[in-house]
């Protein structure tokens, strides 16, 4: 029987210190970004949710808003 995370979406999270990529199940971004940056980078942000996803996700929601409109 698949897990709950099987299904669940997948995002890019990057570290450009340690030039890795990784897709994992929405619900483990927070936990693994501060793991990893914990573990490696001695707690500083390094590790994110790839920009381009975060520049995506914050356009969409100005949209929604209506933070876009020309009027």
């Amino acid at each position: 029987m698949p897990s709950d995370d099987d299904d669940s979406p997948r995002v890019p999270i990057v570290c450009e210190e340690c030039d890795t990529t990784s897709r994992i199940p929405l619900s483990e971004v927070p936990d693994t970004i501060q793991r990893h940056n914990d573990q490696l980078h001695d707690g500083d942000d390094v590790a994110q949710v790839d920009p381009e996803i975060v520049r995506h996700v914050t356009d969409l929601a100005a949209e929604d808003i209506g933070l876009d409109d020309d009027a």
